[in-house]
């Protein structure tokens, strides 16, 4: 079945860095985006970034984010990276990697949530 497994998380200083790992079995997944999501306590689930299947493995960051963040991906080990730099107290929250096998548009980005399958998420601490 499909599984996504992700690791990485802990507690860190501000200014520190994390590079979470999402790992995946089940599907074929050089054919899927792989999304990175985050939910801190009392808010809404968000998208972080995304990185596509296609040759160019196209990346995708909100604004806010941009130049922090960098995902990755190395489909010999089907597994995608989330490098966080620089980070804040702010970015404190649950970190869920997903990826959409059922809809049609589930190799490129962004990872619809509704139609995604989730993993069971790690905690990031950035401690002030």
């Amino acid at each position: 079945q499909v599984q996504l497994v992700e690791s990485g998380g802990g507690l860190v200083q501000a200014g520190g860095s994390l590079r979470l790992s999402c790992s995946a079995s089940g599907f074929v997944f050089d054919d899927y985006a792989i999304g990175w999501f985050r939910q801190a306590p009392g808010k809404d689930r968000d998208g972080v970034s995304c990185i596509s299947d296609d040759g160019d493995s196209t990346t995708y960051y909100p604004d806010s984010l941009r130049g922090r963040f960098t995902i990755s991906r190395d489909n010999a080990k089907n597994t995608v990276y989330l490098q966080m730099d620089n980070l804040k107290p702010e970015d404190t929250a649950v970190y869920y990697c997903a990826a959409d096998i059922i809809s049609s548009y589930g190799s490129s980005c962004p990872v619809v949530p509704g139609f995604a399958s989730w993993g069971q998420g790690t905690q990031v601490t950035v401690s002030s």
